[in-house]
Order: C-alpha cells, then sequence, then structure tokens
C-alpha cells in the first residue's frame, strides 16, 4: 500500500475507533480486512493517535457544552420565576442549588490541587539543591 493511502486509511480508522466504532465497521469503513485493522492495533504509536483523537473530541464537546452554560443557568433562574408551575420551580431551584454546590467544591479541590502541585515542585527543587 502506498505511504499516502496507508496515511489516508490510518486517518478513517482513528476517526473510527476513536468514536468506538467496533474493529469489523471500522474495517468496512476504512476498506481493509479486519487483520489490518488489529495488526495497526498492536502498533503502540498508531493507539496513541487513537487517545489523541478521542481526547481532542472530548475536549471540543466540553469546550461547546462549557459555551451553553451562561444560557442554561438563565434558564434555571427562569424557571424560578413565580409565573412557572410550583413543580418545575422546586426542580430548578434544587438544580441550581445542586449545580451551585458541585461548581463551588470543584473550584475548592482544583485550588488544593495546584497547592499540592507547587508543594512537590518546590519540594523537588529544595532535594535538587540540596544534593548539589
Amino acid at each position: 500500500m502506498a505511504a499516502r493511502g496507508k496515511k489516508k486509511v490510518d486517518e478513517v480508522l482513528i476517526l473510527a475507533l476513536a468514536c468506538g466504532t467496533p474493529v469489523e465497521a471500522a474495517a468496512l469503513k476504512a476498506r481493509v480486512s479486519e487483520r489490518t485493522v488489529y495488526r495497526r492495533l498492536a502498533d503502540p504509536q498508531f493507539r496513541q493517535r487513537i487517545q489523541a483523537r478521542r481526547s481532542d473530541m472530548v475536549e471540543r464537546a466540553a469546550s461547546m457544552l462549557t459555551a451553553g452554560n451562561l444560557q442554561a443557568v438563565k434558564t434555571l433562574l427562569l424557571l424560578q420565576e413565580p409565573t412557572v408551575a410550583d413543580a418545575v420551580r422546586l426542580g430548578a431551584s434544587r438544580a441550581v442549588l445542586e449545580y451551585s454546590i458541585r461548581l463551588r467544591e470543584i473550584g475548592d479541590l482544583e485550588e488544593r490541587l495546584q497547592a499540592l502541585e507547587l508543594q512537590v515542585v518546590n519540594n523537588q527543587i529544595s532535594a535538587a539543591s540540596g544534593a548539589a
């Protein structure tokens, strides 16, 4: 198979496998045998490229969801208006409280993690300069 053709096949396989497509279906999409797919999957660099593509897809999806956060919060707050049915208002209020608590916890954990990471780096620097 020519290098250019292999590159195109790899890209089709990487995208399909990163999306969770089974080997059999990925082989059909790339127009190669299942054996070829398994052979490519035996290559650690190929598997790494699949993981990188999957990570990129997850990051993009998270970014898209983040972009909608403000509108979602506005919607939840509007659902708390007195003109909205009581059951809907109750659900919206619970959601606002639950999500605000979760966000605060995540923020606190993030700060603590950063402090620990900084402490580890400082300890490594101290140990390195003490050993010199």
